[in-house]
């Protein structure tokens, strides 16, 4: 009976803890996760630039999901036309750099290529946040936009 009763609550300790596990995973975007947005992000780009940044910048159409937000420039003079920030629209992005000084900015540009998808690491604050996260956007050219995703590792 003592046997029954302490496997049970083992059990249930064991499934705690899991759902407690999925819940924290559950909170934030995974890398998979941010390289299928950045697909719909291609496709939508592709059909209409337009309509695709608005919906980015507004975070329609499943371009919006938990810290995972698309982000696009002009490949040819680097301003941004969609930020998962508000206030750096317009912005050139190769001046952006991260808090260590790494121009992730540049990077996003030089990464830019039809075609191929490179990944792009630095440090930037989560949505809502003030202190920078490891971040990995993963960056590609569109037409005559660059566009990218990122995940928080």
């Amino acid at each position: 009976m003592i046997r029954r009763a302490m496997l049970g609550l083992a059990t249930t300790a064991v499934l705690a803890l899991s759902a407690a596990a999925v819940a924290q995973q559950a909170k934030y975007g995974t890398a998979d996760e941010a390289k299928a947005m950045l697909t719909k992000v291609i496709a939508a780009v592709k059909a209409d630039k337009a309509k695709a940044l608005d919906m980015f910048n507004k975070g329609e159409g499943g371009f919006k999901d938990r810290d995972l937000q698309p982000f696009c420039f002009n490949k040819s003079d680097g301003v941004l036309t969609a930020a998962t920030n508000p206030g750096l629209l317009g912005k050139d992005v190769r001046s952006l750099k991260d808090k260590t000084g790494k121009a992730f900015g540049e990077e996003n540009f030089k990464a830019a290529v039809d075609g191929k998808i490179t990944e792009v690491s630095y440090m930037f604050p989560r949505p809502g946040e003030t202190e920078p996260a490891a971040k990995i956007s993963f960056v590609t050219g569109v037409a005559d936009q660059g566009c990218g995703v990122g995940y928080f590792k």
